[in-house]
């Protein structure tokens, strides 16, 4: 019987662990300078060529698959305004290492304020 429920819990235990999130990096540096950059799905907008659809951004015509956070992190990727269907932008910190963008800092902002900015 002890060694059923120390199987049951550990397995539990196994599988939470597993199945954890990452969350989204949501405190800037005030010691470094936050960018307003392109945010979308990699391989549905900005054309890179890895399987799948995972989070990048474009920084001065230059795209990057993102570290640190995921695409499911920022909503429903394939919803009209999501990531797969839509370009956005974001306010990020962070640097290109290896020809990946290791996110420090991420925050999606609202369609709202990307129309008010364009106006």
């Amino acid at each position: 019987m002890k060694t059923i429920f120390f199987l049951l819990f550990s397995l539990t235990g196994i599988t939470t662990f597993g199945q954890q999130k990452i969350k989204p990096i949501s405190v800037a540096d005030s010691t470094k300078k936050i960018q307003v950059v392109e945010t979308a799905c990699g391989q549905c907008q900005f054309g890179l060529k890895e399987k799948g659809c995972l989070l990048a951004i474009r920084i001065k015509g230059q795209a990057y698959f993102v570290d640190g956070t995921t695409i499911d992190e920022h909503g429903d990727a394939h919803a009209e305004d999501g990531f797969c269907n839509a370009i956005r932008k974001s306010e990020v910190q962070g640097t290109v290492v290896k020809g990946r963008f290791n996110a420090t800092y991420f925050k999606l902002l609202p369609p709202a304020a990307v129309k008010k900015e364009q106006q």
